[in-house]
């Protein structure tokens, strides 16, 4: 199945797996941009009702239940909900999953390469099949170091609402460096698709943030 559809999308985009790889990326997010809008609503509204959820929390501190109810309600006037925001991250795992068998199937990128780098191969892979200074070395690295780039700017424009709990509000803007760790275990296929998507996804977040509610 997973060879059926490698074949399918390479020779839907000229023979080339790597552009097969960024045009399923790019059709991915196409398919998820209405749950980002909504999300990126779901977040401004959050921002606007910061100081009534706070009071909300100290009214309600000793009955979670209570407090719980009458967060949904406050949101469901607003026509929105709490989890929102999760939408988009839950809708895209099976996708990344699909991804991450393609890209850890033993045959299905067979020939398949970047700029010479092997798509089917993890970093330590390549660097042991050519040496530490060759070309697939150096196209691994730029694809990290761009994945790195893109969690940069990332994490400078999250913003985090007041109402979170302090430790996800220390942790939040650290996640988007997850994907670099990810680039370092994750076959060449597996990076490009993370440095697309998330590339796209900081594009889309600047530009919905400019947006009024």
């Amino acid at each position: 199945m997973i060879d059926s559809l490698v074949t399918f999308v390479v020779n839907m985009s000229g023979g080339s797996a790597a552009l097969g790889i960024v045009l399923f990326t790019l059709a991915v997010r196409l398919m998820l941009l209405p749950l980002n809008v909504r999300r990126d609503r779901a977040m401004k509204i959050r921002e606007r009702l910061a100081p009534k959820l706070r009071e909300l929390q100290k009214r309600h501190a000793r009955n979670p239940e209570r407090l719980s109810g009458e967060m949904s309600a406050l949101f469901a006037k607003e026509g929105t909900s709490p989890f929102a925001g999760y939408l988009p991250m839950l809708a895209q795992l099976p996708f990344m999953w699909l991804m991450y068998r393609v890209a850890t199937h033993p045959t299905a990128l067979v020939g398949h390469d970047l700029f010479g780098a092997p798509l089917g191969q993890q970093v330590a892979g390549v660097v042991a099949n050519y040496g530490l200074v060759s070309m697939p070395v150096l196209v691994f690295v730029m694809v990290i170091a761009l994945v790195a780039a893109v969690a940069w700017l990332s994490a400078r424009n999250i913003k985090v609402a007041e109402d979170q709990p302090q430790w996800l509000r220390r942790l939040l803007p650290w996640m988007p460096y997850g994907s670099v760790l990810a680039t370092l275990v994750l076959p060449l296929a597996g990076a490009l698709y993370l440095l697309v998507s998330t590339a796209w996804a900081a594009g889309e977040r600047a530009v919905l943030a400019s947006r009024p509610l």
